[in-house]
């Protein structure tokens, strides 16, 4: 049976107050896998829709006069980088202290280039839609009438929040239990008072602890 007694022994052994909400380590692992997520989301959706000069792609372009440029193809970049940052998300839920200052710092620099990327579509959407008019006609350089979608601005958006998330693991790292016996010292009784959150619980299960 657990009392007060015994919670202020666990509190005694942890050396550390509950963290904050924002601060959880579920929380803000699932935060950043969202994001992330929903970067690689807008690029399956159309970014740009082309509307082709009759005149100038001829024949060759007759029967495509207009297109749908998908995020994944006016920006390939962002979809690899959305991946990156998903991928980094994951791996802070594991890492220790220095390890999450790299990974943020690659979460940051991945949100740095999602940003740059779709602003750089949105600042000449008719160079980004060039491949895909190209593709679809053959010519390449072709004039054409060039509108940009919502989704371009939303993975800007979304890509400063990314970054502003990554910037909290650091802070958020501070309440989290150490992973191994090199991050803090007292480790093990600290991961023996019993898991914060799933991850935690799914920690110990690969070190052969039973968190029951």
């Amino acid at each position: 049976m657990t009392g007060p007694g015994a919670a202020a022994g666990q509190a005694r052994v942890t050396g550390k107050p509950a963290a904050p909400a924002w601060a959880r380590k579920s929380t803000l692992v699932l935060l950043i896998a969202v994001l992330a997520l929903a970067v690689f989301g807008t690029t399956t959706q159309t970014w740009m829709t082309v509307t082709l000069d009759p005149d100038q792609v001829g024949q060759a372009g007759a029967a495509q006069t207009s297109l749908e440029v998908q995020g994944s193809k006016a920006a390939t970049t962002v979809t690899a980088l959305a991946l990156v940052a998903l991928a980094g998300g994951l791996a802070a839920a594991i890492a220790g202290r220095v390890a999450r200052w790299v990974i943020t710092g690659i979460i940051v620099l991945a949100s740095v280039g999602i940003v740059a990327a779709a602003a750089t579509v949105l600042a000449n959407p008719l160079a980004a839609a060039q491949g895909s008019i190209a593709e679809a006609t053959g010519i390449t350089g072709s004039q054409a009438e060039v509108g940009v979608t919502a989704f371009p601005v939303l993975a800007v958006v979304i890509g400063c929040l990314l970054a502003l998330a990554a910037l909290l693991i650091p802070l958020a790292g501070r309440h989290w239990k150490a992973r191994t016996k090199y991050d803090a010292p007292g480790a093990g009784s600290a991961a023996a008072a019993g898991p914060v959150d799933e991850i935690d619980s799914w920690d110990r299960l690969s070190r052969g602890d039973d968190p029951t």
